[in-house]
């Protein structure tokens, strides 16, 4: 039953992304946090939320630190090279003028809120608000190389994906040093979040984008940065029911999007019960360890992998590599078992050891 509502899950979500991206020449632009970053901090001089040192990179292409906050790929990289094309490179890797904006490009920092002050403690990183300013100054390079028209029907045709939201929670409104969680509860939090989440989805409509991916916030109650705080190691269900409500009010601002921009196809995605799920029942995905990370860091203080950190004997047990960060893994599961949904039109094999 597991992989059945993983399965399930996961191809409602994938079969809408394939439904609204068809006919377009899949040009991407992935905004959001260390979830799907793929190196812009490395280009950030003074940040502290980088990933540029072993032992990251340890399962990528080459062995070597990408900025990637895994030890292998982001199921972003997974998915784009399932779909045949390259994974978006950092924006802050490029010239203002590269031809490679025109395929697309990622944003994604490790850091980011939807709250500019979320994440103020790493120095430097690209808030979401930072992000869209980028696009924008993307879109009007594109729109000098090919023109008002053609830079509008690609942004038109474009997708965008939109990955944010967990570090306003785990950087900010439960840290109990920081403003937020005291000036707030979390009722006023939420609705501070969704509505400047609504601003934000409401500028990229402005700068062209139509066909729009929200993911939702997995189960943050469940990552190793969280279970420490309990007693028992469980996961925290008073973090899980938050969660659970930014993704509702994440999903009815979706719709309400849809009804007040013309033309927009603007998706939620949740994807919490399917990661609980995999976090729940690891061994009927093959993994043996859910609860706590393959990279053995000190959870109470920052929880990243760090070069003198001590990793696990065997990385594919784990569900994630850090306190914070799915496992390559973890990832090429959920990433494979959501193509053998979609594409095969039979029903999923039986959980294989990967």
């Amino acid at each position: 039953m597991a992989k059945q509502r993983l399965v399930f899950a996961f191809s409602v979500i994938f079969s809408t992304v394939l439904t609204i991206a068809s006919g377009a020449s899949l040009v991407t632009f992935v905004f959001g946090d260390s979830l799907t970053e793929v190196g812009n901090n490395n280009h950030l001089q003074y940040s502290l939320a980088r990933s540029d040192y072993p032992w990251y990179g340890i399962d990528f292409s080459g062995g070597q630190a990408t900025g990637r906050f895994t030890n292998g790929r982001t199921m972003g990289d997974i998915i784009s090279e399932k779909l045949g094309i390259t994974s978006p490179p950092p924006y802050l890797s490029l010239a203002i003028n590269d031809d490679a904006l025109l395929k697309g490009v990622n944003y994604a920092s490790g850091g980011a809120g939807i709250l500019n002050e979320t994440g103020l403690y790493f120095i430097q990183r690209l808030t979401f608000d930072d992000q869209i300013n980028y696009f924008k100054d993307t879109k009007e390079s594109i729109r000098a190389k090919i023109g008002d028209v053609a830079a509008n029907k690609l942004c038109n045709e474009a997708m965008f994906f939109v990955g944010i939201g967990s570090n306003d929670y785990v950087n900010n409104f439960l840290q109990p040093f920081l403003p937020d969680g005291q000036q707030y509860t979390h009722d006023e939090f939420v609705e501070l979040l969704i509505s400047t989440l609504d601003g934000q989805l409401s500028k990229l409509y402005q700068l062209g984008a139509r066909k729009l991916i929200l993911h939702g916030l997995g189960p943050l109650g469940c990552i190793p940065s969280q279970r420490v705080k309990s007693k028992t190691g469980k996961c925290l269900k008073q973090v899980n029911k938050w969660v659970k409500e930014f993704n509702s009010k994440a999903q009815t601002l979706i719709a309400s999007l849809n009804k007040r921009l013309p033309s927009a196809r603007f998706l939620f995605a949740d994807t919490y019960p399917a990661v609980f799920d995999l976090i729940a029942r690891p061994t009927a995905y093959g993994f043996k360890i859910s609860n706590t990370s393959c990279c053995n860091v000190d959870t109470s203080v920052g929880g990243l992998c760090l070069p003198n950190s001590n990793m696990c004997k065997n990385r594919k047990d784990y569900v994630f590599w850090d306190a914070f960060h799915p496992s390559d893994a973890a990832n090429q599961v959920l990433a494979d078992e959501l193509f053998s949904s979609v594409f095969s039109g039979s029903p999923a094999p039986a959980p294989q050891p990967h």
